[in-house]
């Protein structure tokens, strides 16, 4: 009782993904992954029972078929998680609190014993969440609060199915537990970007294999023309946050770069809605995309997709075979931090753009808020 009350504490951070030494901060932590554990119920269960409503009879029958493509053609672990389902009362299960200063792209990072050093601060109440955004930013940073719809404990906890998962499609769902499944696979201490990126990958490989495996043409057209469409939102935000990167690493006033640093949010809303008008069709996340334009923004849109144009290389060099891919990944990820990154530089394409430097996620000491300080991932909206 006495392991399982300490592993629960220390998992409990791993869980927000944060971390904080404060008795407060983990007593949240802890009561809120207790409750997960606490109301979960098996999944054979809920199947075999009457009273299921249809609706979720059927995504929970879809979800153990993506479970059981996970481990048998993706080589992802073969555990307790995915195999049980909590019924959330709210929307999201946590939500990440993401900080960077007013003229830096630089992170905030908090520290954990085991997980090491990331680049948010995770709660089970959004007031708290948004209590502690507050104390940022009267402190100098620019904050950002984000929903979270699933997380991964790393392994320490069968991680349920949540409600909040299966609001999406079929095909999210799917994205979600590959994605997650590899946090399991591999995790890197301190580096943020590798974790996602590499997670990133995994899930869009497999969504990709599973629609295949299904036959469904259909499917996987929308899932590609939507992957195709999220890219270019994406290069158009990497594309901008370079040029916030040059604007800080300037020579200006510090007034006058956040005089420029409004211009070139103006200038991405309207570069945004340049490209939406080229599909012929509004994007219902556009504004979930730019509700929020601040530095603090561009973390979690740094960290999901810097180094994934350097997996997808990495996976293509091995021929697509997933088991080579991660022990190839877990080599790498085992290299000194800076080895590590000129790795992952040689295996970009050329002409595609990394976001290390102001970007990456490093550990560092507590700082003040005048220093510049080194991604659930986007949650749907």
């Amino acid at each position: 009782m006495r392991r399982g009350l300490y592993a629960l504490t220390l998992v409990a951070s791993l869980a927000s993904v944060s971390g904080c030494s404060t008795v407060a901060y983990y007593a949240q932590a802890v009561n809120g992954q207790y409750r997960l554990v606490k109301t979960e119920r098996p999944i054979s269960a809920i199947l075999k029972e009457r009273a299921t409503p249809a609706p979720l009879r059927t995504k929970l029958q879809e979800v153990a078929r993506i479970r059981r493509f996970a481990v048998n053609r993706l080589d992802l672990p073969d555990n307790g998680s995915y195999r049980n389902y909590v019924a959330l009362k709210e929307r999201y299960v946590a939500w990440n609190v993401y900080a960077s200063p007013r003229l830096s792209l630089r992170p905030r990072t908090w520290c954990f014993p085991i997980a090491g050093c990331v680049a948010y601060r995770g709660y089970f109440s959004r007031a708290a969440a948004e209590r502690y955004a507050r104390h940022l930013h009267d402190r100098g940073y620019d904050v950002y609060v984000a929903g979270v719809i699933a997380y991964s404990t790393l392994g320490w906890f069968r991680d349920p199915i949540l409600s909040s998962m299966l609001r999406g499609t079929d095909t999210d769902i799917a994205a979600l537990i590959f994605h997650e499944l590899a946090h399991q696979k591999l995790y890197i201490r301190n580096d943020t970007t590798f974790d996602e990126s590499f997670a990133v990958t995994v899930s869009r490989t497999g969504v990709r294999r599973w629609l295949k495996s299904a036959g469904d043409r259909w499917q996987l057209h929308r899932y590609l023309e939507q992957r195709h469409r999220d890219a270019q939102v994406m290069a158009l935000l990497l594309r901008y946050r370079s040029r916030l990167e040059a604007l800080y690493a300037s020579t200006l006033s510090a007034a006058c770069k956040l005089r420029d640093k409004q211009r070139l949010f103006a200038a991405l809303r309207a570069a945004y809605v340049r490209l939406e008008k080229s599909w012929g069709e509004k994007n219902p996340h556009a504004g979930h995309y730019f509700r929020h334009l601040n530095n603090a923004y561009f973390v979690p849109i740094g960290a999901y997709n810097c180094d994934v144009s350097a997996f997808k290389s990495l996976l293509a060099s091995v021929g697509g075979k997933l088991p080579a891919f991660y022990a190839r990944a877990k080599q790498i990820g085992g290299f000194p931090a800076a080895q590590r990154h000129r790795v992952l530089a040689t295996l970009r394409p050329p002409g595609s753009s990394g976001c290390r430097g102001n970007g990456q996620t490093r550990p560092r000491h507590p700082v003040s808020g005048a220093e510049a300080i080194s991604s659930v991932k986007l949650p749907l909206p």
